[in-house]
């Protein structure tokens, strides 16, 4: 997957608006969710390489395919929520406030693990928030007044992002290498 933010950025700058735009932010994000299906599959065929050896069906196809499932199917029912609450606030300050709170709480909601039989269930954090975003914009009326506020807020959210992903590098696993 192509990094969305550069894309993002030159768009932004140039206040760039028509059909090319249109269609092009919509294709970045499905590259970046195909991108993550795909890193999801790749995952879980090297995770029973390194078990074992083996192959087996269950951690190759079905672990992927159910964090995928399960991520958009999370992504979406807090997008609901999301359109569902934000009609109680009207000024600016607690739409930005429920915005951020209820990106937090989605990413929150992603660290939950389990397992049902020997299925491993998790999420994927950046799937899970792209579909509450997707969700929430094709669904709420005021939406792009929202997202234009929290613009504001998106390069500190970018650095915790990345440093909470940082922060699950297990830098031991290089070293059997």
């Amino acid at each position: 997957a192509t990094a969305p933010a550069a894309t993002l950025m030159v768009v932004r700058q140039y206040k760039a608006k028509g059909p090319l735009t249109s269609l092009l932010l919509p294709i970045v994000a499905l590259d970046d969710a195909v991108g993550l299906i795909i890193f999801a599959v790749s995952f879980g065929i090297a995770k029973s390489m390194v078990g074992g050896g083996a192959l087996d069906f269950v951690s190759v196809i079905v672990e992927p395919v159910l964090e995928v499932v399960l991520s958009l199917a999370l992504g979406a029912i807090m997008g609901f929520i999301f359109h569902l609450t934000e009609r109680f606030f009207h000024s600016r300050s607690k739409r930005m406030s429920i915005s951020i709170a209820f990106v937090l709480l989605t990413v929150a909601l992603t660290t939950i693990k389990g397992h049902i039989g020997g299925v491993h269930i998790g999420f994927s954090t950046l799937l899970t928030c792209m579909m509450l975003g997707t969700i929430f914009c094709n669904v709420c009326d005021v939406s792009e007044e929202i997202m234009d506020r929290t613009e504001r807020w998106t390069a500190p959210l970018y650095v915790l992002f990345f440093a909470l992903s940082g922060a699950e590098l297990d830098f031991s696993a290089f070293a059997d290498v």
